[in-house]
């Protein structure tokens, strides 16, 4: 018997099996083979909204076939992840848009196979609307829905106390409703609904209570009074459950509606024009299945009340006074009560600033005292005056004239390099005509608004637009609008948005030019800068243009700068203090704009060209010389100070020191010098340029120092106030100078005196004794 032999394609190898004890045998073959699936997806795929669903499609074939994926109803969600070849497709979170039929393809060049799948999503059920706590009357209808979500759609059951209700002839449950007729105290309790679907159920909950009490009124009995004339009502509001049936009767006689007499639903008693004889006591009775209560109304019926307020109109102007007065006319044996509003709003004396004052002169006349009136006291004033009977009022307007409102938004129209053309709206002319308006701007250069000039000039009242002139080009500006009146000026509008004007050519000169000093050949021209308000553009900067005296053609050089304030022209054929002809102009981009007035500045001078004569150096002490010399004369290269140089004659020149004068000085002590030597000393004069030539050297020595040994053996005798002092003479070393007599110095101190001695040489002092 022959082996049974299975096999099939993969990709490019032939896999045979063969009987129960055969081996495998790998065959190569290239002959291709069409797709077949071999794993794929259920045909419906139930899945719960939120989860992640996965498709698998696997296929065998050669060539390896390709997996595509698509919707059938749609596109595939951008979502949805391809993972192992393409052969599962992940939709991640999915939602109820996501149901459909999805369709795996297998394609090689011998053919393709094709399966198709539904996904139907479901979901739990969620609530839309639930069940509040409800309190009823007994006999009332109870009504009752809960309404949710789901997929598939939920289905309602209605529990009371943990129980099935079911459907009588008092509840009706239809749809998520819960309806029942004429509740009475048996159906209070807790109940809940429930939806549900297949995968799951929700509950909600709510109490109903019935109310079952008998008739009750809260005040017993009630005082009325009515104003002649008047309609009135006599309220019957008892307390009960369920709602009682009411009767009214005054004495002993029912009370049947009439044209006069109206019973309201609300169980209202309603007299129309009242008269003195419905004076008298009437009495509401109310009853249910649970017992009875009555309620009496004393009505009294008065004189009715009369309200007048002077003056009825006024105009007043701003800061002025003005006073209300309000009078009542009432039947005597009641109080009234005044109250002042403003507006419809209660006045408030305590926060108005002191403007106003409540005068009560008697006891039915009332004054109100307004104060240096302001603007928002503008307005109706309403007097209320109350009784027990009766509330009236009585109104007066009372107009404030005043200074304008700020005009409406200023719209720049056009703007060019000088001018701008405004446009507002007028303001609220507070009960006295805009006269003018005054047009304001500022910019980064202005210290806060200014007043603009205009055309036309002035602006009256009744324009709404007009153009201001004399603005500075390739400025910033903002505008604002303010109006005038025959009270005053009001308050300026809100500023316009910024805007820059034009550019133009420059129309201001540099001011204060001047110059002088520099190095030597050097024209050094000083000016003030324009301020960047008065450049009127980009590209900005400077002229410096020169002449020497007595010649005709002008040289010219530009300084590109905004900010620089001096220019040095250098030419080594200037002597110096050459006299020349100076201007400085500005331009810009638009071109070139005036020059400043003419100047004389000088070319920079020369170093000194002579030496100091007549130098004398002679020792003042060990350790100082004083150094004399006479001025260099002035000249081209005159000097601004002198420079002495000194050194020992022991020392190189380079080791020498050097010490300058503050001015044109003609002496100078050197110090720190050391004692008992020979020092060569040099002067010459220097300026901004530089320095001359030196004078012939001359020497001075030091003299010594001062002996370093103090007195010795010092010794003092105290006889009453006379105090004699004894010491060792002090000898002098062969490097000192001699001891040519002594100083006694005696401090003070708290505890006792000191006496110091000291001595004097030819030099100084010397040290002290102690």
């Amino acid at each position: 018997m022959l082996p049974s032999i299975h096999g099939f394609w993969l990709g490019n190898v032939l896999i045979v099996a063969m009987g129960t004890t055969s081996s495998t045998h790998v065959l190569m073959n290239s002959h291709t083979v069409s797709p077949k699936i071999e794993v794929h997806f259920p045909q419906s795929v139930l899945a719960a909204r939120g989860v992640t669903v996965s498709l698998e499609c696997f296929a065998l074939g050669n060539p390896v076939p390709t997996i595509t994926w698509r919707k059938m109803n749609g596109n595939i969600p951008k979502k949805a992840r391809l993972r192992k070849s393409q052969a599962v497709l992940e939709i991640p979170n999915v939602q109820l848009e996501d149901t459909g039929t999805y369709e795996c393809k297998a394609e090689n060049p011998r053919g393709g196979t094709a399966f198709k799948g539904h996904i139907q999503i479901y979901t739990f059920p969620q609530w839309i609307s639930t069940i509040n706590d409800s309190q009823l009357d007994s006999g009332d209808q109870l009504h009752w829905e809960c309404k949710a979500t789901g997929i598939p759609r939920p289905t309602y059951r209605w529990l009371r106390n943990g129980k099935l209700i079911t459907p009588q002839i008092r509840v009706e449950m239809v749809n998520g409703e819960l309806i029942i007729q004429k509740v009475q105290q048996a159906d209070s309790g807790m109940f809940q609904c429930v939806a549900e679907n297949k995968y799951g159920a929700i509950y909600c909950s709510a109490e109903l209570k019935i109310l079952a009490s008998p008739p009750v009124f809260s005040l017993n009995p009630v005082r009325l009074i009515a104003t002649l004339g008047k309609d009135v009502l006599l309220e019957c509001k008892p307390r009960a459950s369920p709602k009682p049936r009411v009767t009214w009767r005054r004495g002993d006689r029912r009370i049947h509606p009439s044209r006069r007499i109206m019973l309201l639903r609300n169980n209202t008693l309603r007299i129309i024009n009242s008269s003195r004889s419905d004076e008298g006591d009437y009495v509401c009775r109310a009853e249910n299945q649970f017992g009875s209560a009555e309620m009496t109304a004393m009505l009294r019926v008065k004189e009715a009340m009369h309200v007048e307020l002077s003056p009825c109109k006024v105009e007043v102007t701003v800061g002025e006074s003005v006073v209300l007065s309000c009078k009542v006319s009432h039947d005597p044996s009641l109080e009234v009560a005044f109250q002042w509003l403003l507006n419809q709003q209660p006045l408030n004396f305590q926060q108005e600033g002191g403007h106003f004052e409540y005068i009560q002169r008697q006891s039915s006349t009332v004054d109100l005292m307004i104060r240096s009136i302001l603007l928002q006291h503008a307005g109706k004033y309403s007097c209320r005056a109350q009784t027990s009977a009766d509330t009236l009022f009585a109104e007066a307007e009372v107009l404030v004239r005043g200074p304008p409102g700020p005009p409406g938004v200023v719209i720049v129209e056009e703007i060019t390099d000088a001018t701008a053309t405004l446009s507002w709206s007028g303001g609220v002319d507070n009960h006295s005509p805009i006269s003018s308006y005054n047009l304001q701007a500022r910019s980064p250069f202005s210290l806060g608004w200014q007043t603009l000039r205009t055309d036309p000039e002035p602006v009256t009242g009744d324009m709404e637009s007009a153009m201001a002139v004399d603005l500075n080009p390739w400025v910033d500006y903002e505008f604002r609008v303010v109006a005038s009146n025959a009270i005053g000026t009001g308050d300026p509008s809100a500023p316009s948005r910024g805007v820059r004007t034009k550019e133009a050519v420059p129309s201001v000169a540099p001011a204060n030019v001047s110059g002088g000093n520099g190095r030597r050949h050097e024209l050094v021209t000083s000016w003030e800068p324009v301020s960047e308000e008065f450049q009127n553009g980009e590209g900005f900067g400077y002229i410096v243009a020169f002449r020497a005296n007595g010649t005709r053609g002008w040289k010219e050089k530009m300084v590109t700068s905004a900010d620089s304030t001096t220019y040095k022209y250098r030419d080594e054929t200037f002597p110096p203090l050459t006299p020349f002809e100076v201007k400085v102009g500005v331009y810009n981009n638009k071109g070139d704009g005036p020059f400043s007035g003419v100047v004389t500045v000088y070319s920079a001078e020369g170093e000194p060209r002579d030496a100091p004569s007549e130098v004398k150096a002679s020792s003042i002490s060990s350790k100082e010389i004083k150094v004399t010399w006479r001025q260099i004369n002035p000249g081209p290269g005159r000097p601004q100070g002198y420079e002495v140089s000194y050194r020992k004659d022991s020392e190189q020149e380079e080791s020498g020191k050097k010490k300058k004068t503050a001015g044109n000085e003609t002496s100078m002590v050197l110090t720190g010098l050391e004692g008992n030597s020979v020092y060569v000393i040099t002067v010459r004069g220097f300026n901004s340029i530089g320095q001359g030539p030196a004078s012939t050297a001359n020497t001075a020595k030091t003299k010594k120092d001062p002996p370093v040994q103090p007195p010795a053996n010092l010794m003092w005798i105290q006889e009453g106030t006379n105090v004699s002092l004894n010491w060792e003479p002090v000898k002098s070393k062969d490097n000192e100078s001699d001891v040519i007599g002594y100083k006694v110095r005696p401090p003070y101190n708290t505890l006792q005196y000191h006496l110091l001695s000291s001595f004097s040489s030819y030099l100084g002092a010397g040290v002290l004794a102690q």
